[in-house]
C-alpha cells in the first residue's frame, strides 16, 4: 500500500472524527444549561480523573499516554465552549467594564511619578518617554516606589521588569506578589551603557567599577576583558555615577547611561560597552487604581498553580484554544509556601474581544488563585 491510500485512509478517518467531535460539543452544549439552570460548576475534577483514567486503560500501554494528552485537551475545549455559552458577567468583568468606561480617554500629560534610583536613572528616562512634564519623585530602592503607589504619595510609578540580555529583574517580580497595584502602560528602552570616570582617569588605572547588577550582567563580555578590576553592584546605575563622581578618585569607573556623564560631570572612557547592540529594557507604568485607556492590546495576570502534573499545561492550554498568544510567561515561587508557585503571564490580546472576555471569566475556574494586574499598550 502506497502512502497516497494510506492518506485517504487518515482523510475517511478525520471525516468521521471531525463529525463525532461536532456531536460532542453539541451534547457539551446541553450539558452546560443543565449545569446552568442547576447551578453547577463547569469543571468537575473528579469526573475528569475517572474519565481519563477509563480512555487510557482502554486505549492500551502503548497508547495511554497519547490518549490522555488528546482527551485533556477535548476536556479543555469543552470548558472553553460551556464558558462561552454560560454567564460571563463575573465580578472582575463586571469592575473591568467600569474601568473601560471611567478611565481618561487620553494619557495623562503630566503627573506624580515614582522611579527608583537618582537623576540620571534608565527609570527616568522611560519616565519622561511616557509621561511629557512628569514630576518625579526618586526612592531608593523598588520597595519604596511600591510603597508611594499604595499610599497615595504619587499616581504613578515606573519599574523595569526584563532585558532583552539578563532577562528578567526578579526582585520586581517577587515584589509584584506582595503588592497591590495594576499596570498602566509598558514602554521598550533601548539601553546603551558607558563606561563613565572622573576627567584624567586611564584604563589601565581603573580598580573598581560600579553600577547595577542587570548593567553588570548586560557588559560580561567587555568586563571579561578588564584584568583585576573588582565589579561592586549597586542599587542604580546613575548611583553608581554618582558615586563616582563624589568619589573624586582616578581609579573608579561607573557603568551608566551618557546622560549621566554630563550630570555629574564625568568622561565617557568607552561608549556603548554592552554585549548586544539590540540591549532594550521593559518599564511598567504603574497605578493604585484600576485605569485602562483606549487601545490597551496587553494583558497581564498573576496565577497560583498547584505543584502537580499538568497544572500549567491546562493553563496554556485554555489560552491555545482561545487564540490567545503568550508573550511572556515568569515563575517564582511563593515564600512560605512549599512547592508553591506564582506565575505571571503577559498576553497579546485586546481588551475589545471576545477571546479576552471569555478567558478573563474562565479564570476562577482555571488555578487555585489569580490577580490580574492591568489592560493595557506599550509606547515604543
Amino acid at each position: 500500500m502506497d502512502i497516497a491510500e494510506l492518506r485517504e485512509q487518515i482523510d475517511g478517518i478525520d471525516d468521521q472524527l471531525v463529525a463525532l467531535f461536532g456531536q460532542r460539543m453539541a451534547i457539551s452544549a446541553q450539558i452546560a444549561d443543565y449545569k446552568k439552570e442547576h447551578h453547577l460548576p463547569i469543571l468537575v475534577p473528579s469526573r475528569e480523573r475517572e474519565k481519563l483514567a477509563d480512555v487510557a486503560e482502554k486505549a492500551g500501554p502503548d497508547m495511554a499516554n497519547y490518549t490522555r494528552v488528546l482527551y485533556s485537551m477535548l476536556f479543555e475545549l469543552s470548558r472553553s465552549y460551556q464558558s462561552k455559552l454560560g454567564d460571563t458577567a463575573t465580578d472582575l468583568y463586571k469592575q473591568i467594564t467600569k474601568a473601560i468606561e471611567t478611565t481618561p480617554k487620553l494619557f495623562p500629560q503630566q503627573a506624580m511619578v515614582a522611579c527608583q534610583g537618582v537623576e540620571g536613572a534608565y527609570s527616568q528616562i522611560a519616565c519622561e518617554k511616557i509621561f511629557k512634564n512628569p514630576m518625579i519623585v526618586y526612592f531608593k530602592n523598588f520597595e519604596g516606589v511600591f510603597t508611594a503607589i499604595e499610599q497615595g504619595l504619587c499616581q504613578y510609578g515606573i519599574l523595569p521588569i526584563e532585558n532583552s540580555t539578563a532577562g528578567s529583574v526578579k526582585k520586581v517580580y517577587d515584589l509584584m506578589i506582595q503588592h497591590d497595584f495594576s499596570i498602566v502602560r509598558s514602554f521598550r528602552l533601548k539601553i546603551d551603557h558607558n563606561l563613565l570616570v572622573n576627567p584624567g582617569t586611564k584604563l589601565e588605572n581603573i580598580k573598581e567599577i560600579y553600577s547595577h547588577e542587570q548593567a553588570i550582567s548586560q557588559c560580561s563580555e567587555y568586563l571579561a576583558g578588564l584584568k583585576g578590576v573588582k565589579l561592586i553592584p549597586v542599587e542604580n546605575t546613575a548611583t553608581a555615577a554618582e558615586m563616582v563622581s563624589q568619589s573624586g578618585r582616578n581609579d573608579v569607573a561607573a557603568i551608566a547611561s551618557r546622560s549621566c556623564a554630563e550630570l555629574y560631570g564625568l568622561g565617557c572612557l568607552q561608549a556603548a560597552i554592552q554585549d548586544k547592540g539590540n540591549n532594550y529594557t521593559r518599564f511598567i507604568c504603574i497605578s493604585k487604581g484600576l485605569q485602562i485607556y483606549p487601545g490597551a492590546d496587553k494583558t497581564s495576570i498573576m496565577m497560583v498553580l498547584n505543584h502537580r502534573p499538568g497544572a500549567l499545561y491546562k493553563v496554556l492550554a485554555r489560552m491555545y484554544v482561545l487564540g490567545i498568544n503568550v508573550t511572556k510567561l515568569e515563575s517564582r515561587p511563593l515564600p512560605d509556601r512549599d512547592f508553591e508557585f506564582m506565575f505571571y503571564f503577559d498576553l497579546d490580546t485586546s481588551i475589545y474581544s471576545q477571546e479576552f472576555v471569555q478567558l478573563i471569566c474562565e479564570l476562577d475556574d482555571l488555578c487555585d488563585e489569580f490577580k490580574y494586574l492591568g489592560s493595557y499598550s506599550e509606547v515604543i
